[in-house]
């Protein structure tokens, strides 16, 4: 069964309705990202970034996922398709994939500040004062800018032995997610799915679709289907 690593960034979700921080130009409703989204805005004013996340959270509860979203699932009829994604939404999961990794973090859990430990989220809203088993405060467990990647060697170790590489909704300029094309086999499959003119000279064994999601990624499926059955 062959391999397809699928790497997904905002493009795909924002079709769901989820608002994308490279199109926002710094802003996220009216916030200012630095101020919210970096280790710095938690040590000045944890609140603030609480009550940021709380909002940025149940916006992700209220969406569902698209058509995007489900034509992916049915590639695990015939592939080993194991998903990669920038996106801290859960909306993979939900359309039913059974394999995502998420490279910046899942918004509806916590950690602990005192040891990372993953915490479950109950309800909508983290709030000051909501703390770990040692007593520790809990922040979103978002990867923020200026913070390390820590699951990157895991994505390195998934893209190994892929066969196929599908980008999809991602500008391919936010690293180190960005060298993701880089970790694949030079004979790897490449596929590229989205609307803008994305810079991808140079990418060998590179197909560019340029369309948004729900429709690139439905064209793509039916193809590789296909394919597996020819």
């Amino acid at each position: 069964m062959k391999k397809i690593i699928v790497f997904s960034g905002a493009g795909i979700s924002a079709e769901s309705g989820l608002k994308t921080f490279r199109d926002s130009n710094g802003l996220w409703e009216n916030y200012n990202l630095a101020e919210v989204a970096t280790p710095e805005a938690w040590e000045k004013n944890p609140k603030l970034v609480l009550d940021f996340y709380n909002m940025r959270r149940k916006q992700v509860i209220d969406s569902s996922p698209n058509k995007s979203h489900f034509s992916l699932v049915k590639l695990e009829k015939k592939f080993n398709v194991e998903i990669i994604t920038q996106n801290i939404d859960d909306l993979h999961e939900r359309a039913g994939s059974s394999k995502t990794l998420h490279l910046h973090g899942e918004i509806l859990k916590s950690r602990s500040t005192h040891d990372d430990k993953q915490y479950n989220i109950k309800g909508v809203n983290l709030n000051y004062g909501d703390t770990c088993e040692n007593n520790s405060q809990l922040r979103p467990d978002v990867v923020w800018f200026g913070e390390a990647v820590p699951k990157m060697e895991d994505a390195m170790e998934l893209c190994k032995d892929a066969d196929i590489l599908i980008i999809i909704g991602t500008s391919l300029t936010v690293y180190p997610a960005a060298n993701i094309v880089d970790f694949v086999p030079d004979n790897c499959e490449k596929y590229l799915i989205d609307p803008k003119n994305i810079l991808s000279s140079g990418i060998k064994n590179l197909t560019v679709i340029k369309e948004k999601a729900s429709i690139g990624i439905p064209q793509l499926t039916d193809k590789l289907l296909e394919k597996s059955v020819s």
